[in-house]
């Protein structure tokens, strides 16, 4: 698992509730998959990844967002997904104060996530 120092700056510079949910984000995502990693990117922002984008994380003015690379094929049994719907690709997760991370809805999509990037993967070795 790597970590991106400038997302833990990230993370220290924000002085309200928006930290601590970043945080379990955070660490629900990198505790999923011991080989995801973390990078900062896009002059800003944090992005994890394992065998291709599996989501990125802002902190907004009155929420945190997840936004889901492929969000729109993977499953979402437990209805984490509340925003994004007018693509069909990305899918996002915003949440707003007062509002609990379901840390095992979230590894779940992040698995499907990971499955997804492999699949593709393979897909792509077996066209050449």
């Amino acid at each position: 698992m790597k970590r991106a120092p400038e997302v833990d700056k990230l993370i220290a510079g924000i002085k309200d509730w928006r930290a601590k949910t970043f945080t379990t984000v955070r660490e629900t995502i990198l505790g999923t998959d011991p080989e995801i990693t973390e990078e900062w990117k896009w002059m800003g922002t944090p992005l994890w990844s394992r065998d291709g984008m599996i989501a990125v994380a802002n902190a907004h003015k009155d929420k945190v967002k997840v936004t889901f690379s492929y969000g729109a094929k993977l499953p979402d049994p437990k209805k984490l997904f509340n925003n994004g719907f007018e693509g069909n690709t990305r899918r996002a997760i915003d949440l707003f104060e007062g509002d609990k991370v379901d840390a095992p809805a979230l590894k779940a999509l992040v698995r499907a996530a990971i499955t997804h990037n492999q699949t593709k993967l393979k897909k792509n070795k077996s066209k050449k």
